[in-house]
């Protein structure tokens, strides 16, 4: 049976700025994972850590944008492994609500399969509510409208 995550969070920013730190390379970086990720329907691209081993997990997850809608939508596959040709394969859907002067972002990931043991969906868990609090923070932090401050 597939696993899903499931975390929303509110944002006192317009969605164009929240948007940009979910499509912006240099801004994923900032609170993901360093990638090549372009805005375009079809792009593949990858975001590499350190592998962990001890979790099967080569430090490599393979991504393809499904669909996108500026300021709204974002959604891609992720599909990551040990590095010996095995993938668990998944998705992420990244949606952006314009709200009371700010943005509710939800993220959706789900698709992680049997083959997925738990203690790769609590660490895909944790990391993405971590890491969208580390967005949150971020974007607290800008005072002009574009740029962190």
């Amino acid at each position: 049976m597939a696993k899903i995550i499931k975390h929303e969070l509110f944002f006192s920013k317009p969605p164009e700025i929240v948007w940009g730190y979910l499509t912006q390379p240099e801004l994923m970086a900032l609170w993901l994972m360093p990638t090549d990720f372009q805005p375009v329907l079809g792009h593949e691209f990858k975001f590499t850590t350190k592998p962990k081993p001890d979790l099967e997990l080569d430090g490599t997850f393979y991504c393809k944008v499904l669909e996108i809608t500026p300021f709204t939508k974002l959604s891609y596959s992720w599909k990551f492994g040990p590095g010996n040709g095995v993938l668990h394969d998944s998705t992420v859907n990244w949606t952006l609500t314009e709200s009371n002067n700010g943005t509710q972002l939800e993220l959706i990931h789900r698709g992680i399969g049997e083959t997925a043991d738990l203690p790769i969906f609590s660490l895909l868990d944790q990391g993405w509510l971590s890491n969208i609090q580390k967005i949150l923070k971020l974007t607290e932090a800008i005072t002009d409208g574009t740029t962190p401050a």
